[in-house]
């Protein structure tokens, strides 16, 4: 990804994700908003955006590592990620047998004893595999902790999970009887 991109993506973001009411954008329940009117926004909010073009959205998807960001029908939204004070609704999804959700070793005994909760975010983001949990997690740490999810099991007991892209799942809380963690994993 050129460094245009990058920083286009992670203005996007900023834009979709996290502070809508700064840049004068309302999402729909979806986290939806129409594309002409982000961009107006970011030329808006900074002049280095005054000439981004709906092409520009398609190839900073299209190089992104990760899938972040889907374009539909003239509209543009954040898969997941939120930390706005609005909930996006996502549809219910049955989950995987297990998940995965990479942390470093101080969180990770907070999580032992209280659950994983979305904190300052609108879920939980968890990993289909263990790689994807670690990769996730060398962001933050140099020694990442994996915990496994009983994700079916904690969907039977009412969990819900929504899946996010084929990289990311989101959920409520999950309670610690639900998790397994590396000296306790049994799956």
């Amino acid at each position: 990804m050129t460094d245009r991109l990058l920083r286009l993506s992670r203005q996007v973001a900023h834009a979709l994700r996290h502070r809508p009411e700064d840049y004068g954008l309302a999402l729909d329940g979806e986290g939806w908003v129409g594309i002409e009117e982000l961009l107006a926004a970011l030329a808006r909010s900074k002049a280095v955006w005054a000439n981004a073009r709906v092409e520009d959205l398609h190839a900073m998807i299209a190089a992104a590592d990760k899938q972040r960001f889907e374009i539909a029908e003239g509209r543009i939204r954040a898969l997941y990620g939120h930390s706005t004070a609005e909930t996006i609704e996502k549809p219910p999804a049955v989950p995987p047998k297990w998940l995965y959700h990479g942390t470093t070793a101080s969180a990770a005994a907070r999580i032992r004893a209280e659950g994983l909760r979305p904190m300052d975010r609108q879920y939980v983001h968890l990993s289909p595999d263990r790689e994807t949990a670690k990769t996730v997690a060398l962001r933050r740490t140099a020694s990442p902790v994996i915990v496994t999810v009983r994700a079916a099991e904690a969907h039977a007991a009412g969990v819900t999970f929504h899946y996010g892209n084929d990289q990311v799942w989101l959920s409520g809380s999950i309670a610690p009887t639900h998790l397994a963690f590396p000296t306790d994993e049994s799956g």
